[in-house]
C-alpha cells in the first residue's frame, strides 16, 4: 500500500515545481492527497489537489505498466479546501468558500464533476432496484432502492424496504426510511406519513411539527392546511398553528387568500392570518383564481362564478364549472352521463364551444381538446388536439396522451410513439422519437423516457445513454430474461423466461406466458380496460426460483382498476412447478392446521379487524402462496376476506410453527434447503 510521504514523492516527480499542494483546512490541516483504487482495476490511484499561479487544479495519477503518469486533471471550484474524503468509489470535496461540496468520480480513467444525477433501475435478483447515474449512464449511487424519486435543490426522496427516506448527492441519508409516505418537498417542506400520523419535515430532516395530524396538505403560500378530528385550520412554516382548526372544510392559500366553510351555506374569503375579508351564503364556494370563484347558490342549482366582492359575475348555468386559470375557465354544460366542455373567458362567453369530451389547460396558450375514442362510450375515453386559448385548432385530433407546455415543447403520444412537439404541433425532429406510450423529459444535455413502464435515457441524438437490462444472470448456469409483450396500446405485458434449464423449460417457459395473461388481442380494437403485467424475481436459493407475476387490470370508467399477483415456484433442476401441497407430508392435516393458524390470527391480532366477519372458513389446496426462506405466506386477494382499501390480505406462518407437517425430505423443501 502506497503511504503519503511515497506518494508526495511521486507526485513531485510530476507537478511543476511553482506547484503547491493544497491542505485540507478542516482536517489537521494535512495534504490533500487521496490514494484508493478509485476504479476498481485493482491498482492504486492517486488525487492531488494543488496550486498553480493562483489557479487550483485536481489530477489524476494512474501506475501504467509500472511507470506513473498523470493521466486526468480538472480544474479545481475554489482556492481553499476545507476537505477531501473518499465515498465509495467517488471523491467528497468541500471547499471552504462559501462551504460549497463537489462530488467526483472516475469514468474511462478521467475525472469528472458529478453535477447531475438522475434515478434509473436495475433488474437484480433482489427485484428491481433503483438508484442514480451520471450524464455518461454510470452510476454513482448503487441501485439498492426500491424506488428512487428525482434530485431537486441536491435531495431526493428513495424508497426502501417500503419505507421512505431522503438522500443527499452523495447517497448519505438525509432521512432514514422511516416513513410510510414522504410528499414532494414544496416551500422547503414535505409532509411525511408515520402510522396513518401526518407531521412535516425540512430540508435537513426534522420534524417541525409539535404533533400529529390526520391530514396535512402541501405547503402554498407559507401555509399548510391541516385537519384535527372533523375541522380544518393552518399551520405556518415552523409547524405553527396559526389559523386553529375551526372549519369544516377550506382551500389551500393562493395570493394570500384562502376559501373557509363555516357553516351550512356559509363561507369566508380569509387573509394569510385568517382575518375575514368577505363572507359568501351560498351551499358551494370554491377556491379562488384569477380573482374569481366557482359558486353554487343551493344544492339543486348549477355552478356559476363570483368575485372576491360577492358579486355575481356569471350566472350559474354549467353543470360543472373548474377555476379560472390564465382568464379562462372549462365548464361542463351536459344534463346526461356524456360530457360537453367547452372554454369561457371571464364574461361567461364561450371561446371554445361546449362540445368535447375533455378538455386539459397546457399552458398559457396552450389547451388539448379530447373528443371521444368512441361516441356511445365516452368513458373509454379521448383523443386530442392542441388549440390555443381562442379557439384555434392547430393539430389533428391524434393524441391519446399530451402533457404540459415547458420551455415550449410538450410531450404527445400518438398511439404509436412518444414525441416531442412546438408550440404549432410539429413533431421536433431533432430530439428522440421513442416507440410505446409515455412522457418524455428533457433535461439540458439527457432525455428521460418514461415508457411503457421502463424509464430509460437517451441524448439528443437518440443514442441510449442509458437502459435497465432485460437479462438476469442467477448464477452462472440460470438466467431469467424480460420478454414484452404489447399487442395494443391498452395491454402490456412483462413476462418472465428461463435460459439454462435441461428438463422441461420450454413448458415452464409456456406456463409463465400463460401465468402472464400473454393471450391474442386485436391491435385495433378499442379495448374497454387498460391491462399491464410485471414481474420480479422474489426468491431464489439453490434450486428454487419464486417469481411475482403481479398485473393490474382497470375497466374505464370505473372508480378503480383489480390488482393481482400469482408466485411461481419453480424447480430449475427438474422443472417442477409446486403446488403448496409439495411442502407437506402425504397425509397430512396441513391445510386444517393452517387455517386454524389463521382463524387465530383473524380473531386475536389487531391487525386484522378488518377482515369481513365470517368470511374466511379454510383453506384449500389451490389458495394462493408463496415462499421464502422462513415462512409460508398465505394471502387473498383484494375483496377476497377484506375490502379493497385493505389490498392483499396475508398471513406469515413460520416454518417452525408447521415444521412437523413439512416433507422435509421432498422436492419442495430440498429445492430450496
Amino acid at each position: 500500500m502506497i503511504n503519503n510521504l511515497y506518494s508526495k514523492d511521486i507526485i513531485k516527480r510530476f507537478l511543476p515545481p511553482s506547484s503547491k499542494i493544497l491542505r485540507m483546512h478542516n482536517y489537521h490541516n494535512k495534504p490533500a492527497i487521496l490514494i484508493s483504487d478509485f476504479d476498481k482495476d485493482k491498482n492504486i490511484e492517486i488525487v492531488v489537489f494543488y496550486k498553480l499561479h493562483e489557479n487550483v487544479y485536481i489530477s489524476l495519477l494512474k501506475n501504467i505498466n509500472k511507470d506513473w503518469k498523470i493521466v486526468s486533471t480538472l480544474d479545481g471550484k475554489y482556492e481553499k479546501l476545507d476537505y477531501a474524503g473518499i465515498l465509495d468509489d467517488k471523491i467528497i470535496v468541500k471547499w471552504k468558500e462559501k462551504s460549497l461540496s463537489s462530488l467526483l468520480m472516475l469514468s474511462d480513467s478521467k475525472l469528472e464533476y458529478v453535477n447531475k444525477l438522475y434515478p434509473a433501475s436495475i433488474f437484480s435478483i433482489s427485484g428491481r432496484k433503483w438508484g442514480y447515474i451520471n450524464e455518461d449512464g454510470n452510476f454513482v449511487i448503487e441501485a439498492m432502492y426500491d424506488y428512487a424519486q428525482a434530485f431537486k435543490e441536491n435531495i431526493a426522496i428513495v424508497v426502501k424496504e417500503n419505507l421512505y427516506g431522503v438522500i443527499d448527492m452523495y447517497g448519505n441519508y438525509v432521512v432514514y426510511p422511516r416513513y410510510n409516505f414522504i410528499d414532494e418537498f414544496r416551500e422547503k417542506r414535505a409532509i411525511v406519513v408515520k402510522d396513518s400520523s401526518f407531521r412535516i419535515i425540512d430540508t435537513d430532516g426534522i420534524e417541525i411539527t409539535q404533533k400529529d395530524y390526520s391530514y396535512i396538505s402541501a405547503f402554498s403560500n407559507n401555509r399548510a392546511l391541516f385537519r384535527e378530528g372533523y375541522l380544518y385550520g393552518y399551520l405556518d412554516l415552523y409547524g405553527n398553528e396559526v389559523i386553529p382548526a375551526k372549519y369544516k372544510d377550506a382551500t389551500d392559500f393562493r395570493e394570500d387568500k384562502a376559501v373557509v366553510n363555516v357553516d351550512d351555506n356559509l363561507y369566508y374569503l380569509i387573509g394569510i392570518d385568517g382575518d375575514i375579508i368577505n363572507t359568501y351564503r351560498y351551499y358551494f364556494v370554491g377556491e379562488i383564481r384569477n380573482n374569481l370563484l366557482v359558486f353554487r347558490p343551493d344544492i339543486d342549482s348549477k355552478f356559476g362564478y363570483i368575485d372576491e366582492s360577492g358579486n355575481v359575475i356569471i350566472p350559474p348555468k354549467y353543470t360543472f364549472a373548474k377555476s379560472f386559470e390564465f382568464d379562462r375557465a372549462i365548464v361542463d354544460i351536459s344534463e346526461d352521463y356524456t360530457n360537453r366542455y367547452g372554454v369561457i373567458d371571464k364574461k361567461g362567453d364561450f371561446i371554445i364551444e361546449p362540445k368535447y369530451n375533455d378538455i386539459k389547460i397546457l399552458d398559457r396558450n396552450r389547451l388539448a381538446l379530447g373528443i371521444s375514442i368512441d361516441e356511445n362510450n365516452p368513458f373509454l375515453g379521448s383523443v386530442y388536439a392542441i388549440a390555443d386559448m381562442n379557439g384555434n385548432i392547430i393539430t389533428d385530433f391524434i393524441y391519446y396522451e399530451i402533457y404540459e407546455y415547458k420551455e415550449g415543447i410538450a410531450s404527445v403520444y400518438d398511439g404509436e410513439s412518444t414525441v416531442f412537439v412546438d408550440y404549432n404541433g410539429v413533431i421536433k425532429s431533432d430530439l428522440p422519437i421513442v416507440k410505446g406510450k409515455g412522457r418524455l423529459y428533457l433535461y439540458p444535455n439527457l432525455i428521460r423516457a418514461d415508457i411503457d413502464l421502463r424509464t430509460f435515457y437517451l441524448d439528443k441524438n437518440s443514442k441510449v445513454v442509458y437502459k435497465e437490462n432485460e437479462t438476469l444472470l442467477l448464477n452462472s448456469k440460470y438466467k431469467v430474461i424480460q420478454e414484452k409483450f404489447k399487442p395494443n396500446k391498452d395491454y402490456l405485458v412483462y413476462y418472465p423466461q428461463i435460459s439454462g434449464m435441461e428438463n422441461n423449460q420450454d413448458y415452464v417457459n409456456e406456463k409463465l406466458k400463460n401465468l402472464s395473461n400473454v393471450k391474442e388481442i386485436s391491435k385495433d380494437t378499442q379495448l374497454e380496460y387498460v391491462y399491464t403485467g410485471d414481474f420480479y424475481v422474489h426468491f431464489f436459493r439453490k434450486n428454487l426460483l419464486v417469481l411475482n407475476l403481479y398485473s393490474y387490470e382497470y375497466y374505464f370508467g370505473a372508480a378503480h382498476g383489480m390488482p393481482n399477483k400469482i408466485y411461481v415456484h419453480i424447480n430449475l433442476e427438474n422443472g417442477n412447478i409446486h403446488k403448496m401441497g409439495d411442502l407437506f407430508k402425504k397425509d397430512s392435516e396441513y391445510l386444517e392446521e393452517i387455517s386454524r393458524i389463521i382463524r387465530e390470527k383473524i380473531e386475536n391480532d389487531e391487525e386484522y379487524s378488518y377482515v369481513f366477519p365470517e368470511v374466511f372458513v379454510e383453506i384449500n389446496p389451490d389458495t394462493l402462496f408463496y415462499i421464502d426462506e422462513k415462512s409460508l405466506y398465505i394471502y387473498f386477494l383484494p375483496y377476497e376476506i377484506g375490502p379493497y382499501a385493505a389490498g392483499f390480505i396475508q398471513f406469515e406462518i413460520p416454518y417452525e410453527d408447521i415444521i412437523d407437517l413439512i416433507d422435509v425430505n421432498g422436492q419442495f423443501w430440498k429445492s430450496f434447503n
